[in-house]
């Protein structure tokens, strides 16, 4: 039996949307960040060196070892993150994914590597956006409220437990992500922290898009630089099971959204 039919075919699917220049960027993959885990980096084809590229980290929020007993693989060899990763690259923008064992600590070391090696790595230290999804949001805000970041893409997310709600709480025993921003709220999000909030419609998980709507209402009223998307017909994951017009849209908004924020000028 092969790697790839041991694997969930979830894990196989990658983003229903295509640029030119995905196939050509430049992949430095299974630098040793620490202890034995690892990171990938995706470049635009036409990166120099010494020419610092701004950098999107794939915020992830389950342990590997868990992940790859469920569904096959690490979540970085997953045929999403490794097209997500091209499309940002072909994008002009360094991707970057990587391994984990402890979720919300692994992700503050791979930050802190990129930073202390952004010379040698080509990245501009000071224009660092995150991405993330599903589960994986909970990592991704605690992150955004204690490190310096310069912006967030946050799409069809697990957000915050808010004025009473449970979701998250027990998404996260159904499932078994990390929650390191559990007792937090609205009032810890950076006031100055641009940040895209992506929701499918028709979100098949139990309370997440409540868990959306409330975020959003509270972060209205702190007035924090927020951008709504609502794929109205969009299903969880829509950027891999929606093939449509809409969810293209969308997928090329995130990317602006990332070049807008990260791209001088």
């Amino acid at each position: 039996m092969t790697d790839e039919t041991k694997r969930h075919p979830i894990t196989m699917q990658p983003v229903v949307y295509r640029i030119c220049g995905m196939d050509e960027v430049i992949i430095q993959p299974d630098i040793e960040y620490a202890d034995g885990r690892t990171i990938d980096l995706y470049y635009p084809s036409d990166s120099k060196r010494g020419e610092r590229r701004p950098a999107v980290i794939f915020v992830t929020g389950s342990p590997d070892a868990g992940f790859q007993a469920r569904l096959g693989c690490r979540q970085k060899e997953m045929a999403s993150y490794v097209s997500w990763s091209r499309l940002i690259a072909a994008s002009g923008l360094v991707a970057i994914t990587y391994t984990n064992h402890d979720p919300a600590n692994d992700v503050r070391t791979v930050l802190a590597y990129i930073r202390e090696h952004a010379a040698s790595l080509d990245i501009d230290r000071e224009k660092i956006g995150i991405w993330s999804c599903s589960g994986n949001v909970p990592t991704a805000l605690s992150l955004l409220m204690s490190e310096a970041l310069t912006c967030a893409v946050l799409s069809y997310g697990f957000m915050l437990d808010l004025e009473g709600g449970t979701a998250v709480a027990e998404a996260q025993k159904q499932w078994g992500f990390a929650n390191p921003a559990e007792g937090k709220s609205v009032d810890d999000i950076p006031r100055d922290l641009p940040l895209l909030i992506v929701r499918a419609g028709r979100d098949e998980f139990p309370g997440l898009n409540d868990a959306i709507d409330r975020f959003a209402i509270r972060a209205l009223k702190r007035n924090l630089p927020i951008t709504l998307i609502n794929h109205a017909t969009g299903p969880h994951s829509f950027d891999l099971f929606d093939d449509s017009e809409t969810s293209r849209q969308i997928i090329r908004q995130i990317l602006g959204f990332l070049r807008l924020q990260l791209v001088p000028g």
